[in-house]
C-alpha cells in the first residue's frame, strides 16, 4: 500500500510539474503573462459578454473560421468562388471599380490653414502608384508584395473615445485593388497573424469604415507576439494621443525591400521585418511629429526606445512623408527624435 501511494504520489508531482512548464513556455512570449493567464482563465470559468472599455484584449485566442481573428485556418482551394461569395455577404460583390473622386482633407477649426490641402496628409505620390481610397483612408498598394507599404489616415479625439465591437467583422479581398489584393488563405498555417496597418480600433464610428480596415490590402503578415504585444502597445498609445489632442494625423507601414521571404497559398506576400508609424500634431501651439521602427518579433522594450526620426524612416522606405508641409517646418519636424510633447503623466 505504501509502494501504491508513493507511486501515486509522484505522477501527482510530475503531472503539476509538466503543467507549471508548459504554463511557462505558452506564456513567456507574451507582454503581460500574468494578465494574458488571468484573462484565459476568466474565458474559460467566466462566461462575460461585455467588452473591454477600451475594445478587445489583444492577447485573446483568435475565433475559428473566417471571423476576425489573427489566425483562420481553411482547406478551401478555390480562391475566386470563396472570396466573391464572401464579399457577396456583406454587400461588397458588386464593387469592382475604384474610387475616383478625391478627399478633401479637413481639419480642425484651430489647425493651420495648409492642413485644409487636398491630400495634405498623405505621402508623395508618384504617377504609376496604385492609390486606393477608402472612405476613412487612403493606402499604396505594391502588387510586387501584396500589402501597402503605407496607409494614411486622421485620428480623431471622439474616434479614440469611442468604442465599436468587431465582432461579426470579416477578412476579405479589397474590392478597389485593380490587380487583385492578397485573400485569408494565404496566411493559414503560417504561423503569422493577419496585422492591421491602420488598426480595427481606430475606427469606432461605423460599422462600414471599421469592416473597410479589415480589407486585405491593410493587413501585413506579422508575429504573433508582436501584433498582440509591442505594436498592439504602440496603437494604444497613438489613440491616447489622439484623445488627448484631438486630432493626429497618422502614416504607418511595413520596411518592404528585395528579397523578403513570403508566404501564401495563392499570392506571394512577403513578410516585413520592420514596421513604422508616425503621427504629426498640429492642435498644440508648436506642431509635432513622432516616429518609431519596430522589428517583427516580441520585444519587452519601452516604446520610447523605438523613436526614429522621419527622415531616416524616409531613408529606410524611400517614401516622402508629408511633402504638402511648408519646407522649414517639414525638414525641422522630420529631423527631429524628441518625445517632448508625446509621452508625459496623462498617458
Amino acid at each position: 500500500m505504501q509502494r501504491k501511494g508513493l507511486r501515486f504520489g509522484n505522477t501527482l508531482f510530475l503531472l503539476f510539474f509538466f503543467v507549471v512548464i508548459g504554463l511557462v513556455l505558452h506564456y513567456r512570449g507574451r507582454t503581460k503573462p500574468l494578465v494574458a493567464f488571468w484573462n484565459d482563465v476568466k474565458s474559460v470559468f467566466i462566461y462575460d459578454r461585455k467588452p473591454a472599455e477600451r475594445g478587445d484584449n489583444p492577447y485573446r485566442a483568435p475565433e475559428p473560421d473566417n471571423t476576425a481573428s489573427d489566425d483562420v485556418a481553411s482547406d478551401d482551394r478555390t480562391k475566386s468562388k470563396d472570396d466573391e461569395s464572401l464579399l457577396d455577404k456583406i454587400g461588397l460583390g458588386k464593387q469592382t471599380e475604384s474610387k475616383e473622386e478625391e478627399i478633401e482633407t479637413t481639419s480642425s477649426s484651430n489647425g493651420p490653414d495648409f492642413a485644409k490641402t487636398k491630400d495634405f496628409n498623405l505621402p508623395a505620390i508618384g504617377s504609376n502608384d496604385q492609390i486606393v481610397r477608402h472612405d476613412r483612408y487612403t493606402l499604396r498598394y505594391r502588387e510586387q508584395y501584396e500589402q501597402a507599404d503605407w496607409v494614411a489616415y486622421k485620428l480623431t479625439g471622439e474616434e479614440s473615445r469611442a468604442y465599436l465591437s468587431r465582432d461579426g467583422n470579416k477578412f476579405v479581398p479589397d474590392p478597389l485593388v485593380k490587380t487583385g489584393s492578397a485573400v485569408t488563405t494565404d496566411y493559414t498555417r503560417t504561423g503569422y497573424d493577419r496585422g492591421h496597418l491602420a488598426p480595427a480600433g481606430d475606427f469606432n464610428l461605423s460599422t462600414d469604415e471599421k469592416q473597410e480596415s479589415f480589407y486585405m490590402s491593410n493587413i501585413s503578415p506579422q508575429v504573433p507576439d508582436f501584433n498582440r504585444g509591442i505594436w498592439n502597445d504602440l496603437e494604444q498609445k497613438f489613440r491616447q494621443w489622439a484623445e488627448r489632442d484631438e486630432e493626429l494625423y497618422i502614416v504607418t507601414g511595413p520596411v518592404l525591400k528585395l528579397g523578403l521571404p513570403t508566404i501564401g497559398k495563392y499570392n506571394e506576400i512577403a513578410v516585413p521585418e520592420m514596421y513604422y508609424k508616425i503621427a504629426l500634431c498640429l492642435t498644440d501651439n508648436q506642431p509635432r511629429m513622432i516616429g518609431f521602427v519596430m522589428k517583427n518579433e516580441f520585444s519587452s522594450e519601452n516604446l520610447k526606445s523605438f523613436v526614429m526620426s522621419v527622415d531616416e524612416i524616409e531613408r529606410m522606405t524611400g517614401i516622402d512623408f508629408f511633402p504638402k508641409l511648408p519646407d522649414a517646418l517639414e525638414k525641422k519636424l522630420e529631423s527631429s527624435t524628441t518625445t517632448v510633447g508625446w509621452f508625459s503623466a496623462k498617458n
